[in-house]
């Protein structure tokens, strides 16, 4: 759960970096994608923000590198597909596909072999952990409605990702 809320808070600080930020386009759709796109693409906010996720986990330096590796190709590997534009007003909905590897399931499994285990170390446990991570090969696709708003000067701005879509675009609903 603190990995989620580091992310979660992450997720939040690279929207606002993208709402600050050009775009291409000003238009609900590319909003969406802009956002999308740096993720797959690993832009330097994208790095710099694992970066500070990575190292505040209790990870040995080995465990770390692996980290970091899991969660760069969980963003490269995001695939999208915009299904839907909704415009009423100042106020659009962007009914967007992801799929994403199922980071959940590897969670569950590891936290299945410990259930029972009542004598393990931290080490032991995330070695467990990544090993899952690394072995995930199944993906998940969900439905996300990314919500925009236009303001005054009539660009439009993502708002806030709740927690659910964080959840999703992490592999981890």
């Amino acid at each position: 759960m603190i990995i989620l809320k580091k992310i979660f808070i992450i997720l939040n600080i690279i929207l606002i970096l993208t709402l600050t930020g050009c775009s291409l386009g000003n238009n609900p759709t590319s909003k969406v994608e802009d956002l999308l796109s740096k993720y797959q693409m690993l832009d330097q906010d994208i790095k710099d923000e694992i970066e500070i996720v990575v190292t505040s986990e209790d990870l040995t330096e080995e465990q770390q590198n692996r980290y970091r590796k899991l969660l760069e190709k969980q963003y490269r590997n995001l695939t999208y597909e915009i299904k839907d534009e909704e415009e009423d007003g100042n106020k659009a909905t962007i009914t967007t596909q992801i799929e994403v590897l199922d980071y959940k399931k590897a969670i569950t499994m590891t936290n299945s072999i410990y259930d029972n285990i009542t004598n393990y170390s931290n080490e032991d446990y995330n070695d467990t952990k990544l090993d899952n991570l690394e072995a995930m090969k199944e993906t998940v696709v969900y439905t996300i409605d990314f919500t925009l708003t236009k303001d005054i000067d009539g660009n439009w701005n993502l708002d806030s990702l709740d927690n659910d879509i964080i959840k999703k675009m992490q592999g981890m609903y």
